[in-house]
């Protein structure tokens, strides 16, 4: 249901500011976690459980979140998942014992499952195709500039007590849902979330996954979780290579981060939604896949601070735009069916970042240079499959809003 121009811009300022707020949140909290496991005597270990049990919850919620979404609407599932990232963050500042901030992280991994598929699916129903690109670019520099402002924002915050981080985020959380209730409208109508609905009945977890096997499907999603599981490998051992192979401080490596970042949002604003109209998504994809796997290669042998800048600050761009293209693409290709969607991209996304983080901490204590090595491989082998893409997706009808196997 296409909107007005004017509410379109509007609507779609709220759902960039809800999705802007919860990676904001989620960024408050880094600078305070190195004292906040001091004082809560947390192990190495335990915190690594604690980021793992976040990405699993997340993966095993967004299957059903995704369906969710296509039977009870988009806005009540925004609204849902701020107000349990507000409890999360409530439970976590609370938190006197491992086992409760367990449950916060497990709360905050659902959260996570309802609402990314939700504001997804949201920006595809007030966007037409020839927009779409640009919408999801704004989505995904939304996100970025979240996880680049929460830090510094978090370690001033923090300066008024070790917790008020995790209080601020569920304070804004909740803003957020409250404004939500009122200012965001079901982007379907009664009748399209009903027979969204009755669909969505005839289906189930496992249905969905046999159905995000197509071939209209699967290399999209391959690629999504080759993108997750890339990323997250990647800033797993950054810091760690960094630090281990040119004696980075802190403060350079959080310098070389910053600028990548501020960077990548900057191009996905000024011009993501023209490289897509221009070249389409799957060239878009191609192209950052090989300058992904050329600077995985390059990182093993580069030396030197500016060096290290550069070929971060491409690196990042270059998965900072993959995401929107792979969104963009599945969105068009989903027809009325964007929670489905929307949801198994989310699924793919999270067991990328269960396994990506584990292995490239494995190959990294065998050898510093196996995880770049290894990211590089991964992604030629995605950009392989991108080559048999024209073959599979040529003469598709790209409404499958009927398709229920």
């Amino acid at each position: 249901m296409q909107k007005p121009i004017k509410e379109q811009k509007m609507v779609l300022i709220i759902l960039l500011s809800n999705l802007f707020i919860v990676f904001l949140g989620i960024g408050l909290i880094i600078p305070v976690m190195p004292s906040f496991m001091n004082m809560m005597h947390i192990t190495g270990s335990t915190m690594g459980y604690l980021v793992a049990v976040f990405a699993f919850a997340q993966l095993i919620v967004s299957p059903f979140a995704g369906r969710w979404v296509d039977s009870i609407g988009r806005k009540k599932m925004i609204v849902f998942g701020l107000v349990i990232f507000g409890i999360s963050e409530l439970i976590f500042g609370l938190g006197t014992n491992v086992s409760v901030l367990y449950i916060s992280r497990i709360l905050g991994g659902v959260s996570a499952a309802f609402i990314m598929p939700a504001v997804t699916a949201y920006v595809a129903d007030i966007t037409t195709i020839q927009d779409r690109s640009k919408a999801m670019g704004y989505v995904s520099a939304a996100i970025s500039t979240g996880f680049i402002i929460g830090p510094g924002a978090g370690g001033f915050i923090a300066d008024f007590g070790i917790r008020v981080p995790f209080f601020f985020a569920a304070v804004i959380a909740f803003l957020a849902a409250f404004s939500s209730v009122f200012i965001l409208k079901e982007p379907l109508s009664k009748s399209e979330l009903a027979e969204l609905a009755a669909n969505t009945q005839k289906s189930n977890f496992f249905k969905d996954l046999k159905k995000s096997t197509q071939p209209i499907y699967l290399i999209a999603f391959i690629i999504v979780f080759v993108l997750a599981f890339g990323l997250s490998a990647y800033e797993t051992v950054f810091s760690l290579f960094s630090d281990h192979k040119f004696g980075f401080t802190p403060k350079d490596i959080a310098t070389i981060i910053m600028i990548s970042s501020i960077f990548a949002v900057i191009v996905q604003i000024l011009w993501f939604g023209k490289l897509v109209n221009k070249l389409g998504e799957k060239a878009v994809i191609q192209l950052c896949l090989i300058i992904g796997a050329v600077l995985a290669f390059v990182s093993t042998v580069m030396s030197g601070f500016i060096a290290v800048l550069l070929v971060t600050c491409f690196i990042f761009l270059a998965f900072d735009l993959l995401r929107p293209a792979l969104t963009t693409f599945l969105s068009k290709t989903a027809g009325k069916q964007q929670g489905f969607v929307a949801g198994m991209n989310s699924t793919y996304t999270s067991l990328g970042t269960i396994f990506g983080p584990a292995l490239g901490g494995i190959l990294f204590d065998i050898n510093i240079n196996f995880p770049f090595l290894f990211a590089g491989v991964v992604m030629i082998v995605g950009l392989g499959l991108t080559m048999i893409w024209k073959e599979k997706a040529d003469g598709v009808v790209y409404d499958v809003s009927n398709n229920t196997d």
